[in-house]
């Protein structure tokens, strides 16, 4: 199976995910790397849920759950802006709990899905957009060989201001 590895399993959306879905999604906390602004109802999250089964090409998206060895949802790890012309999708990616950060699940997850990504998917390239600020996210991507090639200023806005946003690549 490719997407599993020696810690996690990714895995598709289930109907029993609503229940900690609804949670991560409306975690104020989490708004912030998600850009997400307003919270999501059960209802909203049923209907994408009820839909995740669409194939990449068509929904240009894809959400899968990282699950631990007792296969207990401990985070998500997407594939957005899906580009089958240029070969190309963005990469996002959440440890929900932090007692299960620093436990080397994100750094599982994102090998498991880059392979993915380049061996059944072809991808020509990966990338993910991260604030200067969150440097464990930044240190993350570059140890799987993304490289920063761009900064977009002040382009988040935040409570304090604005923040600078990187661009970080992987190229086959």
């Amino acid at each position: 199976m490719k997407l599993k590895g020696k810690h996690i399993t990714l895995r598709a959306i289930e109907p029993e995910d609503i229940d900690v879905l609804y949670a991560w999604e409306n975690d104020e906390e989490n708004w912030a790397v998600s850009n997400t602004q307003t919270p999501f109802s059960r209802f909203v999250l049923e209907q994408y849920i009820s839909t995740a089964h669409v194939d990449i090409y068509s929904a240009k998206q894809l959400r899968l759950m990282i699950c631990d060895k007792e296969n207990k949802a401990i985070g998500s790890i997407d594939l957005f802006d899906f580009d089958p012309n240029n070969m190309r999708a963005g990469i996002g990616i959440l440890i929900a709990d932090k007692t299960d950060r620093r436990k080397g699940y994100a750094s599982e997850a994102l090998t498991l899905l880059v392979n993915y990504c380049f061996e059944i998917l072809n991808l020509h390239q990966v990338y993910c957009n991260i604030t200067t600020d969150n440097e464990s996210s930044i240190l993350l991507f570059q140890k799987h060989g993304f490289q920063i090639t761009g900064i977009k200023k002040q382009w988040i806005r935040s409570g304090s201001g604005y923040k600078d946003e990187l661009l970080l690549q992987l190229i086959r």
